[in-house]
């Protein structure tokens, strides 16, 4: 019984993992790539994991192979948006037929505040370089 329940989950980390890999063929674009491969070969290989302890039942190594899980699920994805929000910034086009693109706004609005950070700096900077040559001056005027 212990050996069926092994070679179903087994299989299906294998179909998983399969689907991941013709997922990285088929999508068109590196955001829906990255997307359908780390969703499937996470739950592939959390499988492989579970047969992993169901086939050695010792306390030690279903603590271990919880705990991979467990940081496989915490992990993946934001490893995933992180890898997937560089590539954006960098400038990877999207598919042509993306009707939704939620961060054209968030990146405007954070060019449009950096420009003004940067303006507010530059005006401080000029501001504390005439209060310097103002004080030079009155230092000037105090010594004659």
């Amino acid at each position: 019984m212990i050996d069926l329940l092994i070679a179903l989950l087994s299989t299906l980390g294998a179909l998983f993992i399969l689907f991941a890999s013709i997922g990285l063929l088929r999508m068109p674009d590196f955001y829906l790539r990255l997307s359908v491969t780390v969703k499937a070969s996470v739950l592939g290989a959390g499988l492989f994991l579970v047969c992993a302890a169901i086939m050695f039942p010792i306390v030690s190594v279903t603590t271990k192979v919880i705990a991979i899980i467990f940081f496989l699920i915490i992990t993946a994805p934001i490893a995933a948006h992180m890898i997937g929000r560089a590539a954006y910034y960098t400038g990877v086009s999207m598919w042509k037929d993306t009707w939704v693109d939620q961060m054209q706004n968030y990146l405007y609005r954070n060019e449009k505040l950096h420009a003004e950070k940067k303006l507010k700096d530059e005006q401080q900077r000029r501001l504390d370089q005439r209060s310097t040559e103002v004080q030079d001056i009155i230092d000037s005027k105090k010594k004659e």
